[in-house]
């Protein structure tokens, strides 16, 4: 019995250290993207974004209010997008290059970079279809809700702390004079204000169910309505709605 005790002494101890590891956590699910979206350019609303990673596959749920809600009996068209590749943050009015009120999207270019995903109602998610206003988020109060597939360059900039959302569409009403009567620098059919960011947000990340660790819905939106603005005729993705309600995209 002694001899079987000295035996077992050196295992007993050698498992000591591990009894007293911790257990190993389990591998992360994805990778949760989050931002608060401000008025930009005077525009008044404000916003939530949030998006959830698995492998190349993201999943949005964003709300915002206070925007530019109807045109001419048409609801509002608002291009939105994941932006990429510059800075990660939001312009401030320095951005203003030619002074006229507004910073254009191309003036805030260098803070938030270019396209990398449209955050439309429905069909195609890349830069091509930016300016689509018929595949837009329309009307002042939103909340969208749609799942699609991330490209690695989209990827890398959200892991490099570079992604940035940003809401366009302003109210032309609340624009100087020089401004209304501009073109928009992306679409020269359209007025300035069309495409103009109004809402901005510099996105942060965490592990699903950590700590951050970031730097920085297709219900009611099958029909088109036309938008008549500052002599320019947008296309707007959705039906009519009235100021005091809010338009609801779920896209699959």
């Amino acid at each position: 019995m002694k001899r079987s005790l000295r035996l077992l002494a050196p295992l007993a101890a050698a498992a000591v250290p591990l009894m007293m590891m911790p257990m190993a956590a389990h591998a992360d699910t994805g990778t949760t993207y989050q931002t608060t979206l401000n008025a930009i350019n005077g525009s008044g609303g404000s916003g939530s974004f949030t998006m959830t990673v698995n492998g190349n596959q993201a999943t949005v749920d964003e709300s915002f209010s206070g925007l530019a809600d109807q045109f001419n009996g048409a609801a509002y068209p608002h291009v939105q997008h994941i932006h990429i590749g510059a800075q990660g943050t939001c312009p401030t009015m320095d951005a203003d290059q030619n002074g006229d009120g507004v910073i254009s999207t191309t003036e805030g270019a260098p803070s938030y970079g270019g396209i990398g995903v449209t955050l439309s109602t429905k069909g195609d998610t890349s830069p091509a279809a930016g300016t689509d206003l018929k595949v837009a988020p329309a009307g002042g109060s939103v909340d969208y809700h749609r799942t699609f597939t991330l490209d690695s360059k989209t990827m890398s900039a959200l892991e490099a702390g570079t992604g940035v959302i940003v809401v366009h569409g302003l109210d032309p009403a609340t624009l100087s004079q020089e401004a209304q009567d501009a073109k928009s620098d992306l679409v020269p059919s359209l007025p300035l204000a069309a495409t103009s960011p109004a809402l901005c947000g510099a996105l942060t990340s965490m592990p699903t169910g950590g700590v951050a660790t970031g730097t920085g819905s297709t219900s009611g939106i099958e029909d088109s309505g036309l938008l008549a603005l500052g002599g320019g005729l947008l296309v707007a993705g959705g039906v009519l709605f009235s100021t005091r309600k809010r338009s609801t995209v779920n896209a699959g």
